[in-house]
């Protein structure tokens, strides 16, 4: 079973810029045909979905969040990361980062997920 590991800082100060990183155990970014997605729970709430990257690199993200985030894969280190720009108190969460069940597409259904990375943006 693949598993995935989140990474990054615990707190920003609001206005900067998040930049999480997973780590898949395996070299299948691209040969599993997969998307790879970030998924934070905000506090209270349930997951919203952020955006993903597909297996051969495009990208998809959530429309009201389109102008504050990029993903990208480095696939030397079996990594996919998360940047989100210009951030705010309410982007406060645990971020998730999961593997999407789908083959060549989005399904929203996701069959391997991190353990989640509490990040806190302070005012």
């Amino acid at each position: 079973q693949v598993q995935l590991q989140e990474s990054g800082p615990g707190l920003v100060k609001s206005s900067q810029t998040l930049t999480l990183t997973c780590t898949v155990s395996e070299d299948i970014l691209t040969t599993s045909y997969r998307a790879w997605s970030w998924i934070p729970q905000l506090p209270g709430k349930g997951l919203e979905w952020l955006g993903a990257i597909l297996y051969e690199g495009s990208t998809y993200y959530s429309p009201s969040l389109e102008s504050r985030i990029s993903i990208s894969m480095d696939t030397s280190e079996n990594q996919f990361s998360l940047q989100l720009r210009s951030t705010t108190p309410e982007d406060t969460a645990v971020y998730y980062c999961a593997r999407d069940r789908g083959l060549y597409w989005l399904r929203y259904e996701y069959d391997s997920w991190g353990q989640g990375t509490q990040v806190t943006v302070s005012s």
